[in-house]
């Protein structure tokens, strides 16, 4: 059976400048058998509804501005499943989460970036489950967990996102040695509630845990942890790390 996994997929520089997620991601992928699909949940999915791409071949989404030129030249042509989406569509479905399939979904980065970083051959279908942001963290717990089934197919499952968020607080210049307390504290208490399995505190993150708006504005980039843990059996830290000061690069594994 796979694991689920989430991945902090931090800046699109990412897939340029590995830094030390980079080889983090390749020996986990390494460590695992070939997915013969792969089912992602990404921070850049934001959407009212639950929808499925089922977009056979979907394109490389830049959804950025701002990078080097080369960043923009980074194709990631991994094939889409339809079948599997409509089965995934089913699964959600059947555990009374309305979906829809979206036929022209692209890859955005959340996807593509820590994918060429896994499985840069790009050869193993992929499809994308959206994130209704709105339903918050009891949600995504549900999705992961209908989907989780999924496992036993030799599918693989990511959320991908970020353990910790705030653009506005990031230091473009800090070192890997360099981290703020404050975000150093909350992934610390992520970390407690997640190895207790304390769904009841990992629900009411924003309530409970040290410098939580601080280090989430807003909790789109947590979310796909949640579609992780619903999905996944036990928890471990694969990676942990931070880049700017406070984006936290962690990888955990449920599983």
């Amino acid at each position: 059976m796979f694991p689920s996994l989430f991945i902090s997929h931090g800046s699109p520089m990412l897939a340029l400048e590995p830094g030390a997620s980079g080889p983090a991601l390749a020996r986990l992928a390494a460590e695992l058998p070939k997915p013969k699909a792969i089912v992602i949940v990404s921070a850049h999915w934001e959407s009212q509804e639950l929808l499925v791409s089922s977009n056979p071949q979907p394109e490389t989404w830049h959804d950025f501005g701002g990078f080097p030129r080369a960043l923009f030249e980074v194709q990631y042509p991994a094939p889409g499943d339809p079948q599997l989406a409509a089965e995934v569509a089913q699964l959600l479905q059947a555990a009374h989460l309305p979906a829809r399939l979206d036929p022209q979904r692209p890859f955005d980065h959340g996807v593509w970036v820590p994918l060429s970083l896994m499985y840069p051959q790009a050869d193993i279908p992929v499809v994308q489950v959206s994130l209704p942001s709105r339903g918050g963290p009891a949600l995504q717990t549900r999705v992961g967990q209908a989907l989780a089934s999924l496992r036993d197919q030799g599918i693989l499952l990511i959320g991908s996102g970020s353990i910790t968020h705030n653009l506005r607080e990031l230091d473009w210049h800090a070192g890997p040695e360099s981290v703020e307390p404050w975000a150093r504290d909350f992934r610390d208490w992520m970390i407690d509630k997640l190895a207790a399995n304390d769904e009841a505190a990992l629900h009411d993150y924003r309530q409970q845990a040290p410098n939580a708006v601080r280090s989430h504005p807003s909790d789109e980039h947590l979310l796909p942890l949640y579609f992780a843990r619903g999905a996944g059996g036990e928890f471990s830290v694969a990676h942990r790390g931070f880049t700017m000061g406070a984006l936290g690069m962690d990888i955990y594994r449920f599983g």
